[in-house]
């Protein structure tokens, strides 16, 4: 076997330090920092110092190494990219503010690539004419920019992150079904050698479009995402991608509608207290522009509207919600008493609980008055029903009715069966069998290299530092020299024979350095395995600690390299 590295801390490019950053706002952003892994050099921003480095280039390591065994050709793409591929497709305008846009000395516009399907799409076009040339799938590990309106939690959202990006091309949708299964057993191996605890649930495609998608979450209470789980089926899906079927009722014995008089209820909660009837009973009609056209959105008054869902149910128009000033000159628009009755020329979206047949009490468009026995489809019509409320804890599974579980997670992959959406903006075509031309399908697969780091630290750390996984840590073992010359002698020693047998090894040899700091900074740092030269070290005695359950046991130094290296 090779001989591995040994890092010396008295050399090493990292200082740990003994309180949180002032901006930090997660336990993986305290730790990454503290531990020297990382640093910041600009609002979503990181440098990777040496220990840092270590451990994101064995992420990718896995990474490459499982895309490897399904076939997967890596490649390396610029960053820099042109406008016009990403006009063809409509995402220059799609990805609003997110896209770093740039121009050259000519005046030429470009971007920092966000995602790279476009020009996937274009090198697989140059590269394939006939159906013998596919089907294939490329990939790339490689850095993406996003300009976040509010960079945060560190590494788990940054404006530059590191990402694998893959895309498989195939001649029917049969063979796209075929590669996304394989992308989709490759990821479920590379988490499972990275170390996480994860979830496969379904997800919407958003901006990247496309038919099926699924993400890859790791539970966290730093996660952005919330998924819900079914504890009595195997339904899993983010919150967004939940859709509940339209079930109509007979409203046919719901007497005639009626305005009744509600002084000073302009809210869902002081019309149910003024009328004593639960807010279940109101519907609540909340007022958006949509590219600056107002459309309202009902959904029942004990619920609330989830932004999300209706910005991707609308985009890539821009959605924000109404102000006062756009009341102004409407007087059909009263301001805390708007309903759907009447509403023609108001496009009407509602929530599949507003089915046909319910009746409801509402704005009757008129101040301080409401109406009751307002009935969905006698009294008011929905153009079009969307889920848009935020689910919540006890909801009914779509597929069993048990109440769902709600949970926090992180993203650390997502894929997506894209279809032919970028292959018809780019006319991406080769010859079939018949020689006919044949449209290519699509399918694109992510994982988040660098978000991956931070999500393994906000799983796996405790009370004392960073705790990782084995395949991943910067090093196998973490040697202590606890201080005078003696100890430290012995500890380069077995630290030299660790890594004649293979074993990465990072010593503390560091002069002046008090006991107590070497071993928290050896908590705090996390490497598997910490091996201790002290007070018997004259015996040829060293102690030898499990990070993660903090197990001690004393052994000779021969024992010692023989545990560690069996």
């Amino acid at each position: 076997m090779a001989n591995a590295p040994v890092q010396r801390m008295s050399q090493l490019m990292a200082k740990t330090l003994r309180d949180d950053p002032a901006d930090a706002e997660v336990l993986s952003h305290k730790l990454l920092v503290r531990a020297g892994y990382v640093r910041r050099t600009a609002a979503g921003i990181w440098s990777w110092l040496p220990l840092g480095k270590k451990v994101l280039s064995n992420v990718e390591r896995i990474v490459r190494e499982e895309m490897d065994a399904i076939g997967a050709q890596e490649v390396l793409l610029p960053a820099l990219l042109p406008r016009e591929p990403y006009e063809a497709t409509g995402r220059w305008d799609e990805y609003g503010q997110e896209l770093f846009r740039l121009k050259d000395r000519r005046g030429g516009d470009y971007l920092l690539g966000p995602t790279h399907e476009e020009i996937f799409t274009l090198l697989v076009k140059d590269q394939a004419s006939s159906y013998k040339d596919l089907p294939v799938s490329l990939y790339q590990i490689q850095h993406k920019y996003r300009d976040e309106a509010r960079p945060r939690a560190g590494i788990l959202r940054g404006r530059e992150f590191l990402m694998k990006d893959s895309y498989s091309f195939d001649l029917e949708d049969e063979g796209l079904a075929r590669s996304y299964a394989l992308h989709r057993q490759a990821y479920q191996r590379v988490f499972e050698r990275l170390g996480f605890d994860y979830r496969i649930v379904a997800a919407t495609a958003g901006a990247m479009g496309g038919s099926k998608s699924e993400e890859f979450l790791a539970p966290a209470d730093a996660g952005e995402d919330t998924f819900a789980d079914c504890p009595n089926c195997d339904f899993a899906a983010n919150t967004e991608a939940i859709t509940y079927e339209l079930k109509p009722v007979d409203g046919a014995g719901v007497p005639a509608a009626e305005d009744i008089p509600t002084p000073e209820t302009p809210t869902i909660e002081t019309l149910a207290a003024h009328l004593g009837v639960p807010a279940s009973a109101t519907l609540k009609n909340l007022l958006v522009k949509v590219d600056g056209e107002i459309v309202a959105v009902g959904v029942p008054g004990d619920r609330e509207v989830d932004m999300g869902k209706v910005e991707a149910h609308f985009a890539p128009a821009a959605v924000e919600l109404v102000t006062a000033e756009d009341f102004v000159g409407r007087p059909d628009l009263v301001r805390g008493y708007v309903g759907p009755q009447g509403r023609e020329k108001l496009k009407y979206i509602a929530d599949p609980r507003v089915a046909p047949g319910t009746a409801w009490i509402t704005g009757a468009n008129k101040e301080h008055t409401h109406a009751k026995n307002v009935v969905a489809g006698r009294d008011f019509e929905v153009d079009e029903y969307v889920d848009v409320v935020v689910v919540q804890e006890g909801d009914p599974c779509p597929l069993c009715g048990t109440g769902l579980k709600l949970d926090r997670a992180i993203e650390i992959g997502h894929i997506f069966q894209l279809g032919r959406k970028y292959t018809d903006a780019l006319k991406l075509d080769v010859l079939g069998q018949n020689g006919k031309p044949v449209r290519v399908t699509m399918g694109s697969y992510g994982i988040g290299v660098s978000r991956a780091v931070a999500a393994l630290a906000e799983q796996t750390a405790d009370d004392k530092g960073l705790c990782w996984p084995k395949e991943v840590a910067p090093a196998d073992v973490h040697v202590v020299a606890a201080g005078k010359a003696l100890q430290t002698e012995l500890a380069l020693d077995v630290s030299q024979k660790l890594a004649q047998a293979g074993v990465r090894v990072l010593v503390d040899d560091r002069a002046g350095v008090s006991p107590g700091v070497k071993f928290t900074d050896s908590e705090l740092i996390g490497v598997p395995q910490i091996l201790v030269a002290g007070r018997r070290a004259a015996e040829g005695v060293v102690e030898l600690k499990d990070r993660r359950t903090g197990e001690r046991e004393e052994l000779t130094v021969e024992e010692a390299v023989a545990r560690l290296t069996a």
